[in-house]
């Protein structure tokens, strides 16, 4: 018998969003399954931060649905949408950290924002879920001492702190030399591996997406184009994914 297949953690369904003029998604479907890494890439401008706005009910779509861990989030208050958005966390494309606080203090924010705990509970999560980043020992330091990967994983300590079940990735790579790129694929694919979450990547970066991809989509003009594994856009016929790889691969990346 072959193995079950993983639920869907996130289920995009015929999802339509339309700013004035500007159709930015025209009938989006996609599945997110649990434990997995499912990679959105395509172009500046070609709706992938729409589509995780949507994921996380940041922007409710004008036709279609989103389902989260098997609720359909559509028609949510707010107040139930903030119940749902406490199964995420996310890691920002700066890393996002406050300057002025340590590193301890950084990833301790949500903590002390969403939880009632004692001090010395608080640093015990802390230190627990740096060491899960590799950065064991690191509280005392300031992010400006950190190379641009340890700021991400930082970043990723401190979305992970509340022990989501999804973790969101927007754009992890960008602005990172290829050593520091590598680092944070490596800390993506730790994560999935450590905590088991199901992470969804937002990125117009080839090399990182066929690294750590499960499910690869590729989006353009609002609409997924192709998705599948690395291996099945390589062999893709469509238009757009063909010049999309070729321009990737003639610049020798």
């Amino acid at each position: 018998m072959s193995p079950e297949r993983p639920r869907a953690m996130i289920e995009v369904r015929g999802v339509h969003k339309t700013f004035g003029d500007n159709h930015v998604l025209r009938g989006i479907d996609l599945l997110a399954l649990e434990g997995r890494t499912t990679v959105i890439i395509g172009g500046s401008g070609s709706g992938k931060s729409v589509l995780m706005k949507h994921m996380i009910g940041l922007l409710r779509p004008d036709r279609g649905s989103v389902l989260v861990d098997g609720e359909d989030t559509t028609g949510l208050s707010e107040r139930e949408l903030t119940r749902v958005r406490a199964k995420f966390g996310m890691v920002f494309q700066s890393a996002a950290l406050f300057d002025s606080m340590s590193v301890g203090d950084n990833v301790a924010f949500p903590l002390r924002e969403h939880r009632n705990l004692p001090d010395k509970e608080i640093r015990r999560i802390v230190a627990e879920k740096l060491a899960l980043v590799d950065l064991a020992g690191s509280e005392h330091l300031f992010p400006a001492e950190l190379s641009g990967g340890m700021r991400k994983r930082v970043g990723l300590a401190r979305a992970i702190v509340l022990d989501p079940k999804i973790i969101l990735y927007d754009e992890p790579t960008t602005g990172l030399d290829p050593i520091n790129a590598n680092s944070v694929d490596e800390m993506i694919q730790n994560a999935k591996a450590r905590l088991g979450v199901t992470s969804v990547v937002i990125t117009h970066d080839i090399a990182s997406s066929f690294r750590i991809g499960d499910h690869i989509a590729m989006i353009h003009e609002g609409l997924i184009v192709e998705q599948g594994s690395a291996d099945d856009l390589r062999r893709s016929r469509h238009p757009f994914v063909h010049k999309f790889l070729s321009t990737w691969f003639a610049k020798g990346e």
